[in-house]
């Protein structure tokens, strides 16, 4: 159930909208993992042999809850550099005016080598083509039967002719996959295009694997393979191949995506945040049934996010439609405004930050301000008209990483009208600083603050000037306070425009988000530590097995905020490792430390003859007095701090702890 402070939020974000003549979708990537999980799949691989069980049983739980006579495909997906085979890729396709696309053959007994045959012979006869099967043999599995015909589509009917390929010829290529994608079309013949319709069966599985055609084709032979399935008497088929574009606006369309260590759920574009918000709701539900959540356990740690993100999407109903093409000064005015406001980079992402993580701000990414602020300044003087190519190629070389990867980036704008590769001109702007969190009303608080945020600056006056943040955007904002009162900073805008946002909601995810390690207290006196957020740096190539390299980057540190109040502060010093802590005051009774300290020493990293500084111990004393008010130990394996029952003297142990420069906020343990 959705709260009414969130839909009358989104109502009047969407009523602006309408009044500006805008339409703005939102998509989504939530991503999810086992409650258990185990193996490279579910830490750093893409695929393993349990990730693609889990995503038949979420599709077909989606099917039964929110997509019923949907076809679910499984499709080849992109192929990355390093990785032998094409990721998979499992996609619902559904009408959305609800009549049903494919209805599945009725479950029966097991469909033996006759029934396959059967089928190939139906379908010829459904598509008005001659039989030209030509049987395969399947080196990786001898028991599996596969057929396949040269078939085309000439915009009018279907179109076949023989396949003179000598027996020995006639086997798959030794590799995994379909047999739709291991066929030998380097011997078709030279006046054929290399297009063929595959069948298969392996035991008592079916399966037709579709070429590449257009839609309207692509639904005729989807209504044969119905056809035929029914009368062969097949108990099951299964559905892959290649999906066309849905060029008549027909489909409702969700994917289900192997991605390194998590299973990724694309969503469909939504037309409303109401929308969005009832997909995540359904998406947790049919997740949770399967056995996936979108939260991991840490082992000697607190939970975290799924690892895989949540990436939010804007785009529009259409090319034609887009809301940003031509309203480059809207798009300028919400790029510096995110520049402005760290909290929407940190405070809803994961464990890793900064320059080398995976959504790195462009004032991270060895960007002058100078050059960002000059590109945000041409967009804001182009005159009316459709600027996509100029917008992209305007942004796209300053919203990337370190590198120089547009994808990786806080902003990315890969996808948005980037000609030069397959997907890239969708006229999608992806925000990647999400992520996947516990409860779906969590992340979809975090997409009704960005719908309102959009709706706000579109006429919202803000500062045209950068904020030259220096250091202090790592040494400060790091930190969950100053995080936190950035966002305070939002909401109030936000509200002075119209869109109250309530609190509880995004201090549940900033709690979550920034765990307490040790909260003490003595009378009105209270000093909390929390986990702050630390920026992990990029090493050099590595060998790895395989004789291919990798960029590893180093965990080690690990950044704690100290937060008191003007009672502690006025009566109690901080000692860590036995080297005194300055806690300054940085706003009105709010005094803050940040301290970094070396955690694990693994191999590669960064200093490797710096030792851990584990046990790591919090001494409080009493000013007046002189003794030792408590005492506390973070042992390696802990994920809190234990109070020592008897606490000692304090012993000096060097300097007072300090930061880089006199000014940081945050101390470096590591430095004498």
């Amino acid at each position: 159930m959705i709260p009414s402070w969130m839909q009358e939020a989104a109502a009047r974000a969407e009523d602006r909208f309408a009044r500006n003549g805008i339409r703005l979708t939102l998509g989504g990537e939530p991503t999810f993992v086992p409650i258990k999980p185990e193996g490279p799949e579910w830490s750093y691989s893409a695929v393993g042999p349990t990730k693609l069980a889990y995503a038949w049983k979420v599709a077909g739980l989606l099917q039964k809850k929110r997509l019923r006579g949907a076809a679910a495909f499984f499709c080849p997906g992109k192929l990355y550099p390093g990785e032998v085979n094409p990721r998979w890729a499992v996609r619902l396709l559904a009408n959305r005016d609800g009549s049903p696309l494919f209805r599945p053959p009725a479950p029966g007994p097991s469909s033996g080598p006759q029934a396959l045959r059967q089928f190939a012979t139906a379908l010829s006869k459904h598509l008005g083509v001659a039989s030209h099967w030509v049987r395969f043999s399947d080196p990786r599995d001898p028991r599996t039967e596969v057929f396949a015909m040269p078939l085309d589509h000439d915009e009018e009917t279907w179109t076949s002719a023989p396949w003179p390929l000598d027996r020995k010829l006639r086997t798959l290529i030794n590799t995994e996959g379909a047999a739709g994608l291991r066929l030998p079309l380097q011997h078709f013949p030279p006046s054929l295009p290399r297009r063929a319709l595959t069948i298969e069966r392996t035991g008592n599985s079916a399966a037709i694997f579709f070429p590449p055609l257009l839609q309207r084709p692509f639904l005729e032979l989807l209504a044969a393979a119905e056809a035929a399935a029914q009368k062969a008497g097949l108990s099951a088929l299964e559905l892959q191949g290649y999906l066309p574009l849905d060029e008549a606006a027909r489909w409702t369309v969700l994917g289900l995506t192997a991605d390194p260590g998590v299973l990724e759920i694309n969503l469909p574009a939504c037309t409303s945040w109401t929308e969005y918000a009832g997909w995540l709701e359904t998406l947790t539900s049919c997740c949770a049934s399967a056995g996936l959540r979108s939260w991991k356990n840490v082992p000697q740690d607190h939970p975290q996010g799924s690892g895989g993100g949540n990436h939010l999407l804007w785009g529009g109903p259409s090319i034609e439609a887009h809301p940003f093409f031509a309203r480059p000064k809207w798009l300028a005015a919400i790029l510096r405004f995110w520049q402005h406001h760290p909290s929407l980079a940190y405070l809803f992402t994961g464990c890793y930050v900064g320059a080398s993580s995976q959504a790195p701000r462009p004032d991270e990414s060895a960007r002058d301000l100078y050059d960002i602020d000059m590109a945000y300044t041409f967009l804001e003087g182009l005159p009316e008209g459709d600027h996509r190519e100029l917008i992209n190629e305007t942004l796209r070389h300053l919203q990337t990483d370190t590198t120089g990867n547009s994808h990786r980036s806080e902003i990315s704008f890969d996808k948005f009208w980037n000609t030069s590769l397959p997907s890239g001109a969708l006229g999608l702007i992806e925000f990647r600083a999400i992520e996947s969190l516990p409860r779906s009303e969590w992340m979809s608080a975090i997409a009704l603050l960005w719908h309102c945020l959009a709706a706000h600056l579109l006429d919202a006056k803000i500062p045209r000037a950068l904020k030259p943040f220096g250091p202090a955007l790592h040494d400060e904002y790091f930190l969950p306070q100053r995080l936190w009162e950035d966002l305070e900073e939002i909401f109030s805008a936000l509200e002075k425009d119209g869109f109250p946002l309530e609190r509880k909601i995004f201090q549940d995810i900033w709690k979550w988000r920034f765990p307490s390690l040790l909260v003490w207290n003595k009378g009105p006196a209270r000093l909390t530590v929390r986990k702050a957020l630390e920026s992990w740096p990029l090493l050099c190539e590595t060998p790895v097995e395989g004789g291919s390299t990798s960029r590893f980057v180093d965990t080690s540190m690990q950044r704690l905020e100290f937060s008191a109040d003007a009672e502690f502060f006025r009566s109690y010093h901080v000692h860590v490792a036995g080297r005194p802590l300055a806690i300054r005051e940085t706003s009105p009774g709010v005094f803050l430390a940040g301290l970094r300290f070396r955690r694990t020493n693994l191999y590669p990293a960064l200093h490797p003859g710096i030792p851990v500084q584990l046990p790591l111990h919090i001494t409080l004393v009493n000013m007046k007095t002189g003794r030792v008010a408590a005492e506390f130990e973070l042992k390696s394996g802990d994920a809190i701090f234990h109070k020592l029952p008897k606490p000692g003297a304090v012993k000096p142990a060097g300097n007072p702890c300090r930061g880089r420069r006199k000014s940081d906020l945050t101390c470096d343990l590591r430095l004498d």
